[in-house]
């Protein structure tokens, strides 16, 4: 009646049905993926799980894997916050040239990036102070504390020394913040010979890599986990989103790859080219 053969008709609903059973696969391997990185996005997701699901014989490209998440609201949206300021750089100290420009890094520990952010406590804030690798994107030192001083960016970079090889030529990159700009900041830099380069405006895009990866910890790795209660808890979640971020995220920027793979499968030069 309907102008379609009994074959054409149950051949359909098989595909449906079909169909039907791969989505409830594909959306549960979002799900799982999402259980402990809440705000990756679907090309990442993609990427995670594309080897697998040709495996199990599903075949989808990204337009309707976002089809398929939109349809279920799984789709991540995002949201702008009002901030406090942290940086000032409107003192007496010296203020550094911008050694990054024309430059071209292609090994760990050539470069790294340093900015501080804030975190939400409540009606108060406390201060992320973070050292980014700037080729491989993995974080190599962090601090967190409730007072914007140069005590708490010496502990960060502290940690970043410790855990690197601190290689000939190495360069650090900060925006003019007191902080960065203070005699004792300055003073533990020069004791292992790395160079200083400041940012030469107000322009976030001059330390693009580090301003980047503070929207990815907040927004995706600290904040969809619920609000932070004190400065202790605060800590707690700082370690686990590091942990995240360097071991399990995966970064376009690096070929789809993890921080901390990358920074392994690099070997750090003694003289930057």
């Amino acid at each position: 009646m309907l102008g379609y053969s009994r074959q054409a008709y149950y051949k359909q609903v098989r595909s449906r049905s079909e169909w039907l059973i791969k989505s409830q696969k594909i959306l549960a391997s979002v799900q799982e993926i999402r259980q402990e990185l809440p705000k990756t996005g679907t090309i990442k997701i993609l990427e995670h799980c594309q080897a697998n699901w040709k495996k199990q014989g599903i075949k989808i490209g990204r337009d309707k894997t976002f089809n398929l998440l939109r349809e279920r609201g799984l789709l991540q949206r995002k949201h702008r916050r009002s901030k406090p300021q942290t940086t000032w750089s409107n003192h007496w100290l010296r203020k550094h040239p911008d050694l990054t420009k024309h430059t071209t890094f292609t090994e760990p520990n050539q470069l790294w990036v340093s900015d501080i952010t804030y975190l939400e406590l409540g009606e108060y804030w406390c201060y992320l102070f973070l050292i980014t690798d700037a080729v491989s994107r993995k974080i190599v030192g962090y601090e967190v504390s409730r007072r914007l001083d140069t005590s708490s960016a010496l502990k960060a970079l502290q940690m970043a020394i410790d855990q690197n090889p601190v290689t000939d030529g190495l360069i650090h990159h900060s925006d003019r913040g007191i902080q960065y700009c203070s005699h004792s900041y300055i003073k533990k830099l020069g004791k292992y010979n790395v160079s200083v380069s400041m940012t030469q405006t107000g322009s976030p895009y001059d330390n693009a890599i580090a301003e980047r990866i503070n929207g990815i910890m907040k927004n995706e790795l600290i904040y969809p986990f619920g609000k932070l209660h004190d400065i202790q808890h605060a800590k707690i979640r700082v370690q686990k989103a590091v942990v995240k971020y360097n071991e399990m995220r995966l970064h376009q920027s690096i070929g789809y790859k993890t921080p901390e793979s990358v920074h392994l499968s690099c070997k750090p030069t003694s003289v930057l080219n």
